[in-house]
């Protein structure tokens, strides 16, 4: 029987929109080409013990009456699925040479933090850097309000009532978050310190768009969280529900063609990568989770309409390189891990960091994130006893690592490790010593990794840049120009883990009226 709706790709948008759908009646169909279901948030294991995520760390926008909260509760998962909360007191440990600042969630907090580690110029009592920090932070405060405002579905009278935000936040529309340091006059090293989150964006200051950084600050501030049964159990909970009201999963499967009568999608072509046998698939309405620039080329990019395909003309995001690493005899409580991330950098600039490693290659003064999932949780965890994950992240190029992987495999294996060894080096010096004697396992991943388990083009860990031009009211949203088509996917929506929540619910109550978001 063709379903009501056709779901291409199993992404958490898709998920997302899959479960609401399902639960509100609807027969749903999910196609996906990867054994697992989730995209990034997919869990895999290594070495038949030790699982890891494949791109998800901390999420936000989990709290009672958020997004996530809202959409778990309309699917009755809100007591099964929970998740834990991050230190509010330093969610986001940020370190570099001769500087040390553990993010609070309170903004005056961050204030004082900030203004006491740079006391200088001081008049009247107060500091010029302090009245420069504060003024900074109070526009990020007024940017994130604003920028709810703005959010779809848009309340003219919400407009109207907080024009003092609105206004503030339209300024900045095509701002990086270095023109606003810039225009702040803040110290070069508080601007390394606020900036220091960047493997979140995978962008350094002056390409960050500063909404997309406004964005996820405040989203941590307000609350930075992990799921309690790890990410693994999400997803296989937003399966159920498809699959427990009628709905089908099918793994998999690869999509190869669209099929397109007269502007409208009737369903698709797919390979069965199992049998390696081509079935039709067919639905009232398709959703497209899988990249809208890859699904655009597959239908024929001239059946679109002008407006969207200039909307499907942006770059990808820079992709990245992950270290996951399973350690022994060692408790990194004992080392300042705990319930927060650590980011490290080298360098005075992320600028300069970031062209040194995604530009020129060179990993010899990294830069990077350090998570320690086993520490966030009590839940029990597939990874034996006396044992706790830490993983690395940074950024890295993928063309530089697609011709390397092509032309000589074992260069691109000695790059691999070359930049583990460099990570090593500064957890060695700064954080644990002895940090290799307690290694059990290590696997590292790069962009070829993500481009080939996670089937995102280019590698590519956002979908498309987040740049101001991207980030932009030129932005692609849902809308395709075919009938009965629409797209559903971080770069037609935003990426993270609460962001493509709201990007599936979206969708969900555009085509089903059912309200489910606000935007107060």
């Amino acid at each position: 029987m063709k379903p009501d709706y056709l779901i291409v790709g199993s992404g958490l948008s898709a998920l997302v929109f899959g479960a609401l759908m399902a639960n509100s009646g609807k027969t749903v169909q999910i196609l996906e080409a990867h054994e697992h279901p989730g995209g990034f948030g997919h869990t895999f294991t290594m070495a038949k013990k030790y699982t890891f995520n494949a791109q998800f760390h901390y999420v936000w926008d989990c709290g009672e009456g958020q997004t996530v909260n809202r959409v778990l509760k309309k699917l009755g998962l809100d007591r099964e699925v929970t998740f834990e909360r991050y230190d509010p007191d330093g969610f986001d440990h940020m370190r570099m040479p001769g500087y040390a600042l553990d993010i609070p969630s309170e903004p005056e907090e961050l204030i004082q933090r900030l203004s006491a580690l740079f006391p200088a110029y001081s008049v009247g009592g107060a500091s010029r850097s302090e009245n420069r920090i504060r003024q900074f932070v109070n526009d990020v405060e007024k940017t994130s309000a604003g920028l709810k405002r703005l959010a779809p579905p848009v309340k003219p009278i919400e407009l109207f009532k907080h024009t003092n935000e609105v206004f503030c936040t339209v300024q900045y529309l095509n701002s990086t978050l270095q023109d606003v340091f810039d225009k702040f006059q803040l110290p070069q090293a508080a601007q390394t310190l606020l900036a220091l989150q960047w493997p979140d964006f995978l962008l350094p200051p002056n390409q960050l768009s500063f909404y997309a950084w406004v964005a996820l600050f405040k989203g941590y501030q307000a609350g930075a969280f992990y799921p309690t049964q790890h990410f693994e159990h999400v997803i296989n909970s937003l399966v159920k529900v498809i699959e427990s009201h009628g709905g089908q999963v099918l793994l998999n499967h690869e999509v190869t063609n669209f099929r397109v009568i007269d502007r409208t999608v009737t369903g698709v072509e797919a390979m069965d990568l199992t049998t390696h046998q081509t079935h039709e698939f067919t639905g009232d309405t398709v959703i497209c989770n899988i990249d809208p620039k890859k699904a655009a080329k597959m239908i024929g990019e001239s059946k679109f309409s002008k407006t969207v395909r200039r909307k499907l003309n942006y770059e990808y995001s820079a992709s990245n390189y992950m270290a996951y690493c399973v350690v022994k005899d060692l408790d990194l409580r004992d080392y300042g891990f705990g319930k927060w991330n650590v980011f490290h950098t080298g360098h005075q600039d992320l600028n300069e960091a970031f062209a040194q490693m995604y530009e020129h290659n060179d990993f010899s003064n990294p830069s990077f994130a350090i998570t320690t999932p086993t520490l966030l949780t009590q839940a029990s965890r597939d990874c034996p006893e006396d044992c706790q994950i830490v993983e690395f992240l940074t950024v890295a190029n993928y063309n530089y690592f697609k011709q390397l992987r092509q032309s000589d495999r074992k260069a691109y294996n000695q790059k691999k490790q070359e930049i583990f060894a460099s990570i090593l080096d500064v957890m060695e010096k700064e954080y644990v010593p002895n940090f290799r004697k307690h290694l059990l396992f290590h696997i590292t991943g790069s962009p070829t990794t993500n481009e080939r388990y996670c089937w995102c083009p280019n590698g590519n860990s956002y979908g498309s840049n987040l740049t101001p031009r991207n980030m932009g009211l030129g932005r692609l949203n849902h809308e395709t120009s075919l009938n009965h088509f629409y797209f559903c996917n971080a770069s037609s929506g935003y990426p993270g883990f609460a962001p493509t929540f709201w990007t599936g619910a979206l969708l969900y109550q555009r085509l089903s009226g059912d309200v489910l978001l606000g935007n107060s």
